[in-house]
């Protein structure tokens, strides 16, 4: 905590007569000694950090996310003051190559507990279609021949919102779309904040490990309501879903990856088209952080149904659940109904 934000300028002067030592000790950004008593600033790039630093580090962090709720991460622009904020901050949790504008300011920052997420589980390429059955279609990058036409829009993806701007090659980065995923990277974040305040290390581990056994029971919910469906294949307008795909045996076929807010080309949608007549989909599935235009354009011209398959970077009074756990939950009932789940 940086107490020097929380004085008023009338109070400096008392500061001084006082000493400041006690005004020094609580702005260090040295997190062993806990700030002298007060919470672990903790600093999240966005939504499915800043969720673990809540869950795990409870009552002993204060948590501040760069990504307002309702803003897309990977369009986010930082201001000064919160690039000032990551220097201030005891601990930080980002993920690479979400977000590169907070890429940069946190290699800059000088904060030593510092946390890259994608560091913590095994990140994949995954292209706009992915199945756990089909691993043929290797991703944006490597892949690109056996996507023909698609192959500009995915160019124009990965360089026009963020995503897969990381230095693992193309790789996706929405690993906390998969509950095993997301609780490998829980797990590492437990680990962190044990090192970065030794003084409420058993706390950190009984928090990590209740959220742990929670998304082992979402888990669970996923492979039981997913397991017997009438169709494995789902449409969506962001290419999101790749590991929750991969997990639960489905098919993604995202709309050739381009922004969710760009129409869809005619030669697409009549792929999609002729997708979901093969596959028997039924569903266009949007976000909630983005217009639904595309899905309802291409759901009007093939005869499909939209919906809301959330891919959870933020939360918002729009979201359909009030935290992570309650929109996998939405999720999994809205893919239950898309897919046709007996």
């Amino acid at each position: 905590m940086n107490v020097r934000r929380l004085i008023p300028t009338t109070a400096v002067a008392g500061a001084v007569a006082l000493g400041l030592t006690a005004l020094s000790a609580c702005s260090t950004s040295d997190a062993a000694d806990g700030g002298n008593g007060d919470k672990l600033k903790v600093t999240a790039s966005f939504y499915p950090m800043q969720f673990l630093t809540e869950r795990i580090g409870g009552e002993h962090v204060a948590v501040t996310s760069l990504t307002k709720p309702g803003v897309e991460p990977h369009d986010l622009e930082l201001t000064p003051r919160q690039i000032g904020s990551i220097s201030e901050s005891d601990y930080v949790l980002y993920l690479r190559g979400i977000q590169p504008a907070v890429d940069d300011a946190i290699k800059q920052s000088g904060v030593k507990n510092t946390v890259d997420a994608a560091t913590l589980t095994t990140l994949e390429n995954h292209g706009s279609e992915v199945s756990g059955h089909d691993h043929g279609h290797e991703g944006e990058h490597e892949g690109e021949e056996e996507h023909g036409h698609e192959e500009e829009a995915h160019e124009e993806h990965s360089e026009g919102d963020g995503h897969n701007h990381g230095e693992e090659g193309g790789a996706d980065p929405h690993i906390w779309l998969d509950p095993v995923k997301y609780a490998e990277v829980a797990k590492g974040v437990g680990k962190s904040l044990e090192k970065a305040d030794p003084d409420h290390a058993a706390d950190y581990k009984k928090n990590t490990d209740a959220l742990v056994a929670e998304l082992g029971e979402l888990n669970t919910a996923y492979e039981t309501g997913l397991k017997n469906t009438s169709t494995k294949t789902f449409i969506t307008t962001h290419s999101a879903f790749g590991y929750l795909a991969e997990r639960y045996g489905l098919t993604q076929q995202g709309i050739a990856g381009i922004d969710p807010e760009a129409e869809p080309s005619p030669a697409r949608i009549q792929e999609i088209h002729t997708i979901a007549e093969k596959e028997k989909a039924t569903t266009v599935f949007f976000e909630t952080l983005a217009s639904d235009r595309t899905a309802k354009t291409l759901a009007k011209d093939t005869g499909l149904k939209t919906g809301v398959l959330d891919p959870l970077e933020g939360i918002t009074d729009k979201s359909r659940g009030a935290d992570y756990i309650e929109v996998m939950e939405s999720n999994l009932a809205a893919l239950q109904k898309a897919l046709g789940a007996k």
